[in-house]
């Protein structure tokens, strides 16, 4: 990896992971009741087991786990770009195909070592393969999505920030772009809708929280970094995805499931 790419991963652990420990504040507002100590431990245990479980998962089912975590990432940074704009499915799919599609596909060169480390060679060709069949589907996707935002509006702005991403996508290798992607869109805008939904007197206590979980993320990450076998580069690129991977889901069930489901009731 080249030092551009080792800055990219970093920030991506500095600036890009920190949003995901909002998830507990989250879980309070959707009627997770952790008022009490036995619901806190519940819901701990609960995320932790099932980050765990994901993680171990991808050492057993590498192939298997890249791919649902190239389609649930989609989903979720679909949900996320349009957020306070709508749910309709064009966008969404527009914008879900960002990291997992087109990222890859405009640059398959760089993103092919990438996958190699993450499930070896041969599979990481298969799969770059099919993600690049995808990549026309994707284009079409975002053709249309462009006369769609010509008749709905309110979709212009995150169509050029789509657009403005898929350039800098071509521009820029692909860990460069996903964590431009990552940390000041995704992990901003993800905060920024946080912060002002939380009531004033609770945000102070909300961000030290937070901060906490932060920073036990990154000791558990420079813990697993010692404990892995192989070159400093490709444990860093590991500990990243596999990690991201892990926490994803259940970050996924409570941002897109179940503050949702709150929302609507």
């Amino acid at each position: 990896m080249t030092d551009w790419d080792f800055a990219a991963l970093v920030a991506i652990f500095l600036f890009g992971v920190p949003h995901g420990g909002f998830d507990a504040a989250i879980a309070r507002r959707s009627g997770w009741a952790m008022n009490s100590r036995l619901s806190w431990v519940i819901f701990h245990l609960s995320y932790v087991a099932l980050a765990t479980v994901v993680a171990i998962l991808w050492w057993w089912f590498p192939v298997t786990s890249l791919c649902l975590f190239l389609l649930i990432s989609g989903y979720h940074f679909g949900a996320s770009d349009i957020a306070n704009i709508g749910s309709d499915w064009l966008p969404w799919i527009a914008h879900g195909g960002l990291v997992p599609i087109a990222i890859p596909s405009l640059s398959p060169d760089a993103v092919r070592p990438i996958f190699s480390i993450l499930i070896g060679t041969d599979k990481a060709e298969i799969v770059l393969t099919v993600i690049q069949i995808i990549f026309i589907l994707w284009l079409l996707a975002l053709l249309g999505y462009c006369f769609y935002a010509f008749y709905k509006k309110h979709y212009t702005r995150p169509l050029l920030g789509l657009v403005a991403m898929t350039a800098l996508a071509i521009l820029l290798p692909p860990l460069m772009s996903f964590a431009v992607y990552f940390c000041l869109l995704h992990s901003r805008g993800h905060i920024v809708r946080l912060w002002h939904s939380l009531d004033k007197n609770n945000r102070l206590a909300v961000v030290q929280e937070a901060g906490v979980y932060t920073l036990m993320a990154w000791i558990f990450a420079v813990v697993c970094f010692f404990y892995l076998n192989g070159s400093m580069s490709d444990s860093i690129l590991q500990i990243t995805f596999i990690g991201l991977a892990a926490l994803t889901w259940p970050h996924m069930i409570l941002v897109d499931y179940m503050d949702k489901r709150r929302a609507l009731l």
